[in-house]
């Protein structure tokens, strides 16, 4: 589920489009030129987009929506964001203790003093805005011989300052949104980023296993806020360097545009039932942040691994859903609500009922990571194996061994902190 919006007209063009002309006035047009340069790509990388297809606006993102739109606003929805400052709301149950909340509110602690330093500025950084990083762009430009060779500099540096994947495709307009919002009161504006965008850098973080089989919980809400924090530091990094080069590049999170469409584009993962990108090396236990740049790139071409298969025959993360939010169905091309995009053939989540569950139980809610038969650590040879199974033809016997397992099963959050006490915990 992404993070913000709703129904007032847009004020700003998003990147791409002329900036004195609005997007109603050229989409017939806009989508015929999407389909000419996107169409192969596309179909390499599973996205089906139709003639109704429109660029989401975030400010009908849920998140947003729960501080503007009347339907989802409420006493409940503020508590919940309160709850991941300070000291929380702690109760006797297991996995919201005060040590459980301590640690989930820690581990966002650094993306929290980032995304909070431009608030007087309506910018809510990594969110609802870009993070912006003080280095300046390089008035000289670097010389660049091998693409190919820089490229894999580029990627390696990205694992260097932390990344786990790291993929590179196209900067596509059709997966920015529509406007960036000003959180002073959750109007749009423009986005502002400059000119000449080339390219878009994924990269991929994952979250740790073992607070994930914890879900849900506050307790493993700090597997999500660690991997921000994380990344927040990571695109500061390396968007700082890659200015240092003389090229721009602007640096993204939650913000800006839509992250999956970008990181399955780039080879990362293909797009599950479960609404993640799922990849070969961790399954759906991935973040996404993002930099878009001019830097001469060489893309990546998306992957067709046979997760899809898979997720066509298999139902476990809607079986387990407590909101009954994910789909069953096959693939449509929605929305089911608003705070959904449309136009795009896809599996589509309910988003009022997901966060209405989050709201609930005052945390995040991630049950469909946990038991997606893909969530494994990936160590051993077993689980390899898996993976091999799951994407080929003999997925169906993958599917038995996987429910015969007991791997989904919810680890008890007194388990965890009974193994954090171990002298041995980390070997």
């Amino acid at each position: 589920m992404s993070r913000d919006q709703e129904s007032q007209p847009d004020t700003g063009s998003p990147a791409g489009w002329p900036s004195n002309q609005a997007p109603e006035d050229s989409i017939s047009d806009r989508r015929a030129a999407w389909q000419a340069r996107y169409a192969e790509s596309d179909a390499l990388a599973g996205i089906e987009v139709d003639e109704n297809f429109e660029p989401f606006n975030q400010r009908d993102d849920m998140f947003a929506r729960a501080f503007w739109d009347e339907s989802i606003r409420s006493d409940a929805t503020f508590a919940f964001f309160k709850g991941h400052q300070g000291s929380g709301y702690p109760r006797r149950a297991a996995g919201f203790t005060q040590k459980d909340i301590a640690l989930r509110n820690a581990s966002w602690s650094i993306s929290d003093l980032v995304s909070a330093r431009s608030a007087s500025e309506g910018k809510r950084e990594g969110f609802q805005a870009p993070i912006e990083v003080a280095s300046r762009v390089a008035k000289t430009k670097i010389e660049i011989g091998d693409t190919q060779a820089f490229t894999h500099e580029i990627k390696n540096l990205a694992k260097l300052f932390g990344a786990d994947l790291v993929g590179i495709t196209d900067y596509d307009e059709r997966w920015i949104y529509k406007s960036r919002i000003d959180i002073r009161g959750f109007k749009d504006v423009p986005h502002n980023l400059p000119e000449g965008m080339t390219h878009v850098i994924v990269m991929g973080h994952s979250m740790d296993h073992d607070l994930v089989q914890t879900y849900p919980s506050a307790l493993a809400g700090a597997a999500t806020g660690r991997e921000y924090s994380h990344e927040t530091a990571i695109v500061i990094q390396l968007v700082s360097y890659i200015r240092n080069l003389g090229f721009e590049a602007v640096g993204s999170m939650n913000d800006t545009g839509l992250v999956i469409p970008f990181a399955v584009k780039a080879g990362l993962g293909e797009y599950g039932r479960n609404q993640m990108v799922i990849t070969p090396e961790y399954g759906p236990r991935v973040r996404f942040s993002k930099i878009f740049t001019n830097l001469p790139l060489k893309i990546d071409i998306p992957k067709r691994l046979g997760i899809t298969e898979y997720c066509n025959e298999c139902t476990v993360c809607a079986d387990a859903c407590p909101p009954k939010a994910l789909p069953f169905r096959a693939p449509e091309a929605g929305p089911v609500n608003r705070s959904n995009i449309r136009g795009v053939r896809k599996w589509t989540a309910n988003c009022e009922k997901c966060f209405g569950y989050w709201v609930k139980i005052g945390t995040d809610c991630a049950i469909c990571m946990r038991v997606c038969p893909f969530n494994r650590p990936y160590k051993g040879w077993t689980d390899r194996l898996f993976f091999k199974l799951a994407t080929s033809r003999f997925r169906g016997l993958a599917r038995l061994w996987d429910k015969k397992s007991g791997r989904g099963e919810r680890v008890k959050p007194g388990s965890w902190w009974s193994r954090l006490a171990a002298p041995d915990f980390w070997r």
